[in-house]
């Protein structure tokens, strides 16, 4: 479960286009980095993550600008830091570099907001209001909940891993990674088991770019659907209301910092644990067979000492990167790497590319499960926004991997993935695979 939402969404109509849209309009047959000077780089462009064509184009800012500025009509200036300790120096500094504004790039900071409700959440908020709603549901991700919920995340992956088809082409997007991820949001929020696949349909589409035959087609089936999460999430709201129990709807209802708002004003909160539960752990699930059949040296090795599997899931983790970039806002005048940053700029921070940085991590492209300091990723993020998740995330792969090394001799991907139209979430809109038992 990661600390991620929707941040401070504001609902533009369907002919006002959001940062994303202006880059993805862009279109698909962007060049490749050697073919850019570096100022035209701009990593923001979704069709580089959903042709997976991003590293290249990071590895020339690390190499030469890695404080890089770009501008755009509908977000001004904007800042892509791409190396490891830029990265957590920005992280961080909460003084300096704000969440208050957003944690996705959006539209200028001294623009108006466009007419339209707004949402947040705590990510999207600095101390002191981030750390009193954080921690009305934090002790879902403890220890204590953790040791209560491991026999059921072990009980819950064996039943899904002993239904798959052997021989047989099959989706382990849908029919493992959401399946399972979607199961335990439930399970903490309380949810009817029956519609658990409404969080997943919400979870995909709110960092959705609308395009025909898209996730969703325009801003207003998004702000719809997401308008139905809030009605569903009202109903729970009372009920929790009346008959608390011990999750998270529960927590938000009766929390001193969260109790006295309708769920309306928690569309935000709601979100960001929706796509932390699910979104985030379900592409590093997914990302975990896809890298391993990418480096089978490293799948032989694993599968020859199953003991490797803790050592593997940071890595898996670092490498997958499941959230590309959190943007933060820079309070006033500042300077970064040598370059002058300016009071309302904003501030990209790009994980996946801080998780490649040559100086932290040799070889980054690759996944080696023996790599000695993978926990020093940057995917749950640094400072007070670090994912509050984090344990749980690892423990739902660590437990995967560890049913999946008893019963198969291999799990082999049938052709390229699918993958997420987003440079924000770096996901698998499908993966085909075939199982091999023992």
């Amino acid at each position: 479960m990661t600390d991620t939402t929707t941040d401070r969404t504001r609902w533009p109509d369907d002919n006002v286009r959001t940062p994303e849209q202006e880059q993805a309009a862009k279109g698909a047959n962007v060049p490749d980095a050697k073919d850019l000077s570096i100022e035209e780089i701009n990593p923001l462009n979704a069709h580089l993550f959903k042709e997976h064509r991003w590293q290249d184009h990071f590895a020339r800012l690390r190499a030469e600008d890695p404080v890089h500025l770009n501008e755009i009509e509908t977000a001004g200036r904007y800042w892509s830091v791409t190396k490891y300790e830029d990265v957590r120096a920005v992280d961080g500094d909460w003084r300096t570099f704000s969440s208050a504004s957003g944690i996705t790039l959006g539209p200028k900071v001294t623009d108006t907001p466009i007419e339209g409700g707004q949402v947040t959440s705590f990510i999207a908020q600095d101390p002191p209001s981030h750390g009193d709603q954080r921690r009305t549901v934090r002790s879902v991700a403890g220890p204590a909940n953790l040791r209560n919920v491991e026999p059921l995340i072990r009980e819950r992956a064996s039943n899904v891993l002993d239904s798959l088809p052997e021989r047989e082409t099959f989706d382990w997007v849908d029919t493992v990674s959401i399946e399972l991820t979607t199961m335990m949001l439930a399970t903490l929020f309380d949810f009817p088991m029956e519609d658990r696949r409404k969080l997943t349909r919400w979870s995909d589409i709110v960092f959705a770019i609308p395009e025909p035959g898209g996730v969703v087609e325009s801003m207003t089936q998004k702000r719809d659907e997401l308008m139905e999460c809030v009605a569903y999430f009202e109903r729970l709201w009372e009920e929790r209301r009346k008959n608390p129990g011990d999750d998270l709807v529960s927590m938000l209802v009766h929390g001193e910092a969260t109790k006295d708002k309708p769920a309306a004003a928690h569309l935000g909160n709601l979100l960001l644990l929706i796509v932390g539960g699910n979104d985030t752990t379900r592409n590093t699930m997914s990302g975990s067979v896809y890298g391993l059949n990418k480096f089978p040296d490293q799948y032989d090795k694993l599968t020859a000492n199953p003991d490797l599997v803790p050592s593997m899931v940071p890595e898996i983790i670092r490498w997958q990167t499941p959230l590309s970039y959190m943007r933060r806002t820079a309070n006033h005048d500042t300077e970064l790497g040598g370059k002058k940053i300016l009071k309302h700029d904003q501030v990209l921070m790009w994980y996946v590319s801080a998780n490649r940085d040559e100086d932290i991590f040799p070889d980054g492209d690759s996944i080696d499960i023996e790599r000695h300091n993978a926990d020093r990723h940057l995917s749950f993020g640094y400072g007070i926004h670090f994912c509050m998740g984090s344990r749980l995330a690892e423990l739902q792969l660590r437990i995967v991997w560890e049913e999946i090394l008893k019963r198969f001799e291999r799990i082999e991907i049938q052709r390229e993935p699918n993958r997420t139209f987003s440079s924000f979430v770096n996901g698998y809109a499908d993966l085909p695979v075939r199982v091999t038992r023992k």
